[in-house]
């Protein structure tokens, strides 16, 4: 026998609240009926969709799989509902999106209050971390990621290219000079970011001179690039980041641009989604408004 869409609608709930109470509140039933509801659904299922005790639950493999797939098919059915009813014509819904720090810090989290008066029935929901995502298994809809990027299994859309440059304190530069060219950060202190998913130190990038160089590593970061600022602002050593992270500690005298003339090279930044996402109206209003907002910093920063 089907699932029930109470009983899918009371998983739904406490799959976000992350209880009972809370998913019953929402619901305007008790807690004791909302459980109830999700024991009928994982009957019918045959599974075990959360891991309980006194405080919380905890979704499961098969819980987190089953809300990816049932978070749409409801909002789908309350967006048309609604339509049908003559209540809205605006885009509703809730959705989940990925975002490097990078990017999420210094240029998406600034996009959500122009995207709340646009759409305010649409709900964002962010994870700020460096890992790529499964759409399907962490419930996903939309991604930002960096580089260039060739699975077909999703569309992207670039929303630019941005430029590196080569930091330091005026304090590190005063100790120890500044580098005239690629070659003579060999001779300096510098920190350095490694790739999360493999450890592998990410290349220091120039134009003209050497396309890819890894300097001598006094300082490895890993998952967050902006403890690089931190340790340069301190007087740690050279760091190449993007400019856009470094725009407040430049205009503040805290850093310095070195290496000025061999500066240009760029890596780009682009908005990942399954297919079928932009098949809800809200992941769609989002996807056209981050692409709309970020068209002036198409090539470059």
């Amino acid at each position: 026998m089907p699932a029930r869409l109470s009983e899918i609608r009371a998983f739904c709930l406490t799959y976000e609240l992350g209880n009972f109470t809370s998913a019953a509140r929402a619901l305007g039933v008790t807690p004791q009926a909302a459980s109830r509801a999700v024991a009928k659904l994982e009957r019918r299922l045959g599974v075990t969709l959360f891991r309980r005790n006194t405080r919380h639950v905890e979704a499961t493999e098969s819980g987190r799989t089953y809300y990816a797939a049932c978070k749409h098919a409801v909002e789908t059915l309350d967006d048309a509902e609604a339509r049908l009813l003559g209540q809205r014509d605006e885009p509703v819904g809730d959705v989940r999106v990925s975002v490097p720090t990078t990017y999420g810090h210094h240029r998406f989290m600034a996009l959500l209050p122009a995207l709340r008066r646009r759409c305010p029935r649409v709900d964002v929901d962010v994870e700020i971390a460096n890992h790529n995502v499964d759409f399907v298994r962490e419930g996903f809809d939309v991604a930002i990621r960096m580089g260039d990027l060739h699975d077909a299994s999703f569309v992207a859309r670039r929303l630019g290219d941005f430029s590196l440059g080569v930091f330091a304190s005026p304090e590190y530069l005063r100790q120890r000079g500044s580098p005239a060219a690629p070659d003579d950060v060999a001779d300096h202190a510098c920190g350095v970011f490694s790739m999360p998913r493999t450890g592998r130190p990410l290349p220091w990038t120039f134009r003209p001179g050497p396309e890819a160089m890894l300097p001598p590593a006094a300082l490895r970061v890993r998952h967050d690039i902006l403890g690089l600022v931190g340790f340069a602002v301190a007087g740690g050593g050279l760091v190449q980041l993007y400019h856009f992270l470094v725009e407040r500690e430049l205009e503040r005298g805290q850093l310095v641009e070195v290496l000025k003339e061999y500066a240009g090279r760029s890596r780009p930044f682009s908005l990942i989604y399954p297919r079928e996402a932009v098949a809800r109206p809200a992941v769609r209003a989002l996807v056209d408004f981050v692409v709309e907002q970020t068209r002036p910093d198409r090539d470059g920063v």
